[in-house]
């Protein structure tokens, strides 16, 4: 394995500046998909050789009671200072674990209990609670797919700006734009490196649910001003992996993007672009962590068949 099982650990940094150029230059769908991909890619090649060194750190402990051939010299003399880094990816590895189980059940925990307070009502794509809180979000799952809205939200908004808050809401669902959310919420627990493309997408998926709405409309200035009206009065979704017309983020951001024309949809930018040159150097990182931890999964997996008695 060699050093070749830490470079996907810090490969993720070579996606940081697509993180904010995919943002800025790619149609806010591209980028979501995009941005989703090389984050969920990453995270998966970071976490297995997180794993693999543990399997070289357990070698390390007294009275291991795993198999003998995890202790042969050979299989902890494949990885450079082995005696410093299998031991701190033992605590690593159940750190990743432990933050990703502890998301993936705040997660479903609070999509349960939105569902259950839903129970009472009629069970339609809308759900109009009254309630002094304004808020507005997508709420996936159960029985069906529903918007929750307060009316004291729905009090703030003129006609057509209503009919936008809806179409950006059924955009999220169609888009099922909550699994991206998750799968970026997750893939930062996972490697803390990926923050900025965790943050990225959850600007990207509103971004493109704003598009939606605007063309459901035909107007991106009424999107632009329900944002605005929302974003003033608002409270944040019940969870992060939850979307929102005000979800929190930069907002002025989302607005001055629907004053401007609409975003020209292409899959890939040009090479030679900032942008289509941060594309590449995240592809190849991407493409580098899926060898490294291949490569390096296959070797210890030779070592230790090579160094188990049958």
């Amino acid at each position: 394995m060699g050093i070749f099982v830490f470079l996907p650990l810090v490969l993720p940094l070579t996606a940081w500046p697509i993180a904010r150029l995919a943002a800025q230059r790619l149609h806010p769908r591209t980028a979501t998909v995009v941005l989703t991909g090389v984050c969920t890619v990453m995270a998966v090649c970071s976490t297995v050789c997180l794993a693999l060194l543990v399997v070289v750190g357990t070698a390390q402990l007294p009275g291991n009671p795993l198999p003998d051939g995890w202790s042969d010299p050979e299989v902890r003399e494949s990885v450079p200072r082995h005696e410093v880094a299998g031991k701190a990816a033992i605590p690593a590895l159940f750190a990743v674990i432990g933050t990703c189980g502890q998301a993936l059940l705040h997660h479903y925990r609070v999509r349960w209990r939105a569902h259950r307070a839903l129970d009472g009502l009629r069970t339609t794509e809308v759900a109009v609670l009254p309630d002094p809180q304004p808020y507005a979000y997508a709420l996936p799952g159960g029985l069906r797919d529903r918007i929750v809205v307060s009316t004291t939200m729905l009090a703030c908004l003129s006609s057509r700006e209503r009919r936008a808050l809806f179409a950006h809401e059924r955009s999220h669902l169609a888009a099922r734009h909550h699994r991206h959310l998750l799968l970026v919420r997750l893939a930062a627990c996972a490697n803390p490196c990926l923050l900025p493309l965790r943050k990225a997408v959850a600007y990207t998926v509103e971004r493109w649910a704003d598009e939606e709405a605007a063309q459901a409309v035909a107007s991106r200035k009424v999107v632009a001003r329900a944002i605005g009206k929302a974003a003033l009065v608002s409270r944040s979704t019940p969870t992060p992996t939850l979307a929102g017309l005000a979800a929190p983020g930069p907002l002025p951001r989302r607005v001055a993007a629907l004053l401007e024309p609409e975003p020209a949809v292409r899959t890939w930018p040009p090479t030679f672009t900032a942008a289509g040159l941060a594309l590449w150097t995240a592809a190849t990182g991407v493409l580098l962590s899926a060898t490294f931890s291949a490569n390096s999964a296959f070797t210890l997996l030779l070592l230790l068949h090579t160094a188990t008695p049958l």
